[in-house]
């Protein structure tokens, strides 16, 4: 089975307190730390992650793009983020899809549910993309400790040698 998991933009923005602080400070860089970390979980789960932003007071239409592989939308003048949310769980629904809303938006969920999409509170997303951060982290480190130190490798001698070279000593 195919998961999606479409993301309520500004509404995980205001409820991940690191992303909210980064709001206050830089809009874009808040939207770019949560694109990165969507990306990244994209990348570890195997899900398909979209993220839905408002442009509801910003003139001109719909803007689709790609971010490190994240699929990034803006929607068009006056319609907001939940109306595209709820477009997209009917447009990408079929037996082989579950789909996967993140937002922590009340009336939201319950028209997701009716759309046959499961919610993630803000909450939950968080808890999930701070474990993976940590396992990544972790798995990292194990692979880091089994591989032995360069200069372990080469003797006393040669290693000095080596090092000459890149000195550029003879």
């Amino acid at each position: 089975m195919n998961d999606i998991l479409i993301v309520d933009g500004y509404n995980i923005i205001g409820a991940w307190r690191d992303l909210k602080a980064l709001r206050d400070v830089d809009l874009q860089a808040s939207r770019d730390a949560l694109i990165d970390k969507m990306a990244n979980y994209q990348g570890y789960t195997g899900t398909r992650v979209m993220i839905v932003f408002d442009a509801y007071t910003i003139q001109g239409i719909e803007k689709k793009m790609k971010q490190a592989r994240v699929e990034v939308i803006f929607t068009r003048k006056n319609q907001t983020a939940d109306e595209r949310i709820e477009q997209l769980a009917i447009e990408l629904r079929n037996i082989n899809t579950q789909i996967y809303v993140a937002t922590s938006d009340y009336t939201e969920q319950w028209v997701i549910f009716a759309q046959g999409a499961l919610r993630k509170s803000a909450r939950e997303l968080e808890i999930e993309v701070n474990a993976m951060e940590q396992q990544v982290r972790h798995q990292t480190q194990v692979v880091k400790e089994k591989q032995p130190a360069m200069r372990t490798i080469f003797s006393k001698d040669i290693t000095e040698k080596l090092e000459k070279l890149r000195r550029g000593e003879r």
